[in-house]
C-alpha cells in the first residue's frame, strides 16, 4: 500500500548505553538556532506576510471572522502597551478564564510582546465546577494582575465568587469591568519595543496547569526558550511545513499544551493559519467540526483518539465532508493517548475512499513540562503505539525502574519546575537531572533504534493480580476499546490484587443509541439495555478467546452513566481518564465488579 508522505527529516538516532542499566537516545541532528521569545515570531511574520489570514473563528451570524498577522502584530502591540501601562510583568501575568478566540489569542500575544507571563485555566474549572476550588487555588499562588473572560454571563459565577486579590476584571461582553476593546485601543509606545527586546530564553512565557491524580492541579513554568526550542525541534522533523504553511482547524484547547504549545505555536513557527474549531467529541458538538471541516481544507489535523472517534462516522458516510478533509492534508496526527487500532484502519480506509491512497498518519509523545514534543514518529509506521524517537536536541533516557522501562528527559524544552512549589520541583527530577516522566516505553526493535520507542502505559498505573502475574494496564485498556469499537468511549482497568481483570467502562452516547435502538436514551437507560450488553459481551469473549492469559483478558464489564468528573481529578490535563482517582472515587462500582454475587449491572464475560 502506497502511502502519501510529506517531506521529513529521516531519523538518526545514537543509542549509548549507561552503567546503571539505562539507555540513552539522542538524535545526531544538531538542533539548529532558535528565537529568544514566541514575540519575535509574531513580529517576523506580521512584517512578512501581513495581508495573510492568522486566526479566524465564527461571528455571531456564523460567517468566518479572519484576523491577518498584520492586524494581529498591530493589536498585539496595543495589548502590550496596555499592560505595561496597568504595571503587569513576571509577578503580576494575565488570568485567562475563558477557552480559545481571537481576543484570547490577542490577549496571550500582548502579554508575550510585553514579557507578561500568561495563565490559561481550562473553562471548565469555572463553568462545570460547583465550588470553583480549581480557580482558587490557582489565583491564590499565580497572584494575576489581570483577569480575562470572554463574557460576564456565563463567568459571572466564579467572577462573583472569588477573590482575585484586587486584580483588574476584563471582559469582551458584559457590564462592570474592563472591556477588551480599551486594551486594543491603547497607542504603542516605545515601551513596547523596549519590552520585547528584554524578553529572553529564561523568561517566563506561561504557566500551565496540569491535574494531579488527587492534588490540586500543579503550575508549570513554561519559559520562551522552552516553547522556541520545541517548535525548532519541530520545524526541523518536518521541513514540509516551510513551504506550506499549516492551515489547521483545531479544537483543541489553549490551556493544554497539546493545542496552546504544540499546535498555536506551530502556526506562529511558521506563519500558517488557524481556525478555532468550537466544536468537541461530543454528540452535542461534534457537528459543528464536521461544518466547519466540510468548508476549510486543513494541511494537518491534530486530535486525540476520541476526537476521531466521534468524527469517523462522518467522514465515513459523507462524501463532502470526506472530500473537503482529504483535498490538501498532509498529514493525520494523534497524541494523548494511545489510538485503538480499529481508528487507525478505519482512518486509513476512508482515506483511500477520498484520495485512492492513504495518507500519512504520525504520532509523538511528550508532557507540559516537556513543551511539549519529545519524541516524533517523522518516519513510515503503520500501526498506533509507535511514539518515535527523540527530536532534535532533545536526549531519551529509558531507565529501569519496577519491571519497566520509564522515560526520562533532558533538553532545553524541559521545564526548570513548578511554580511556588520546590518540593514537587526536587522530586521530578533523578540525581543527573532528568526529568521523571512516569510514562514507559520500549524499544520497537533494540537492534535498530531508528525505528522508534513504544508507548508502555505508565509505571504506576500497571498492578499485580493475586497470582502475582504483572498487568499493563495501559496495553488491556487500548485492546479492550478496540475489540468493543465504536460503543465503549474509555475505561478504567481494575483486579489489583483480584483473581481476574475488569472493567469501568463509558459508553460512546452515539454508538449505544444506535445499537440499543433507542434514538433519545439518556446514560442511565443506555447502561442497563440488554442490547447493549450483548453487545459488550459478545466483542469481549472473541477478544478474551484471541487473549486468554488472566493478565490480558476482561472478566467483567460495569457500565458507568455519569461522566468523569473534572472536580474530581477523573480527568488530566491530556484528557486522560486518571486510573487512580477513578478507582478512588469510584470504588463502590470496583467493589460491585468483583462481588461473589454480582448484580445485573455486570457484564459477565466469560
Amino acid at each position: 500500500m502506497t502511502i502519501v508522505q510529506p517531506a521529513l527529516a529521516p531519523p538518526r538516532i545514537r543509542s549509548t548505553a549507561a552503567p546503571d542499566g539505562s539507555l540513552i537516545l539522542q538524535s545526531e541532528m544538531e538542533l539548529e538556532p532558535y528565537e529568544a521569545s514566541l514575540g519575535r515570531l509574531l513580529r517576523h511574520w506580521a512584517r512578512e506576510v501581513p495581508d495573510r489570514v492568522f486566526l479566524a473563528e465564527r461571528g455571531p451570524e456564523g460567517d468566518w471572522v479572519e484576523l491577518t498577522w498584520g492586524e494581529a502584530g498591530r493589536k498585539a502591540n496595543s495589548v502590550a502597551q496596555s499592560l505595561i501601562d496597568r504595571g503587569l510583568g513576571p509577578q503580576r501575568p494575565v488570568l485567562l478564564l475563558s477557552g480559545n478566540s481571537i481576543d484570547h489569542a490577542l490577549l496571550t500575544l500582548g502579554a508575550l510582546t510585553a514579557g507578561v507571563p500568561v495563565v490559561p485555566v481550562s473553562p471548565a474549572y469555572s463553568l462545570m465546577s460547583q465550588d470553583y476550588g480549581k480557580v482558587k487555588h490557582i489565583a491564590a499562588l499565580v497572584k494575576p494582575g489581570l483577569v480575562y473572560a470572554s463574557d460576564a454571563g456565563p463567568f459571572g459565577g466564579v467572577l462573583a465568587a472569588i477573590d482575585f486579590g484586587g486584580a483588574e476584571l476584563v471582559l469582551t461582553q458584559g457590564n462592570g469591568a474592563t472591556g477588551f476593546s480599551e486594551l486594543v485601543a491603547t497607542k504603542p509606545t516605545m515601551a513596547v519595543e523596549d519590552a520585547l527586546e528584554a524578553v529572553g530564553p529564561d523568561s517566563v512565557a506561561k504557566i500551565l496547569f496540569t491535574s494531579g491524580s488527587t492534588a490540586m492541579p500543579k503550575g508549570v513554568i513554561n519559559t520562551h526558550g522552552m516553547l522556541c526550542a520545541n517548535q525548532q525541534s519541530l520545524a526541523q522533523i518536518w521541513p514540509f511545513t516551510s513551504g506550506t504553511p499549516p492551515v489547521l482547524v483545531d479544537w483543541l484547547p489553549w490551556n493544554h499544551t497539546f493545542g496552546g504549545n504544540h499546535n498555536f505555536n506551530l502556526i506562529l513557527k511558521r506563519g500558517g493559519t488557524l481556525y478555532i474549531d468550537a466544536g468537541r467529541p461530543a454528540p452535542p458538538l461534534i457537528p459543528i467540526t464536521v461544518k466547519n471541516l466540510t468548508e476549510i481544507a486543513p494541511t494537518i489535523y491534530f486530535n486525540v483518539p476520541a476526537g476521531y472517534g466521534a468524527l469517523l462516522p462522518f467522514l465515513e458516510r459523507d462524501e463532502v465532508l470526506r472530500a473537503k478533509f482529504f483535498e490538501r492534508l498532509d498529514l493525520i496526527f494523534y497524541a494523548a493517548a494511545a489510538l485503538p487500532q480499529d481508528l487507525w484502519t478505519r482512518l486509513e480506509a476512508v482515506s483511500q475512499m477520498a484520495r485512492g491512497e492513504p495518507v500519512m498518519m504520525t504520532s509523538s509523545w511528550g508532557l507540559t513540562e516537556t513543551s511539549p514534543l519529545a519524541t516524533a514518529a517523522h518516519f513510515p509506521i503503520d500501526r498506533a503505539g509507535v511514539i518515535g524517537v527523540p527530536v532534535p536536541g532533545v536526549q531519551l533516557k529509558l531507565a529501569p525502574v519496577e519491571g519497566k522501562l520509564e522515560m526520562r528527559v533532558k533538553g532545553p524544552n524541559v521545564t526548570p519546575g513548578y511554580l511556588g512549589q520546590p518540593d514537587l520541583t526536587a522530586k521530578a527530577f533523578d540525581e543527573d537531572g532528568w526529568y521523571r516522566t512516569g510514562d514507559a516505553a520500549k524499544l520497537e526493535d533494540p537492534d535498530a533504534p531508528n525505528r522508534g520507542v513504544v508507548f508502555d502505559g505508565r509505571v504506576v498505573e500497571d498492578f499485580k493480580l493475586l497470582t502475582g502475574t504483572f498487568v499493563s494496564v495501559g496495553n488491556l485498556r487500548v485492546r479492550a476499546l478496540a475489540a468493543a469499537s465504536p460503543l465503549l468511549m474509555d475505561a478504567v482497568v481494575c483486579g489489583h490484587d483480584r483473581d481476574y481483570v475488569g472493567l469501568l467502562a463509558w459508553l460512546n452516547l452515539g454508538a449505544a443509541r444506535d445499537i440499543a435502538g433507542a434514538p433519545d436514551g439518556e446514560p442511565d437507560t443506555l447502561v442497563q439495555s440488554p442490547k447493549v450488553h450483548a453487545f459488550v459481551r459478545e466483542r469481549l469473549q472473541a477478544y478474551n478467546a484471541e487473549h486468554p492469559a488472566s493478565s490480558t483478558r476482561v472478566e467483567r464489564v460495569v457500565l458507568l452513566a455519569e461522566p468523569p468528573s473534572l472536580d474530581a481529578n477523573e480527568i488530566t490535563d491530556k484528557g486522560y481518564v486518571n486510573q487512580r482517582a477513578a478507582l478512588e472515587r469510584r470504588s463502590a462500582f470496583v467493589e460491585g465488579l468483583f462481588a461473589d454475587r454480582p448484580s445485573a449491572e455486570v457484564i459477565i464475560c466469560p
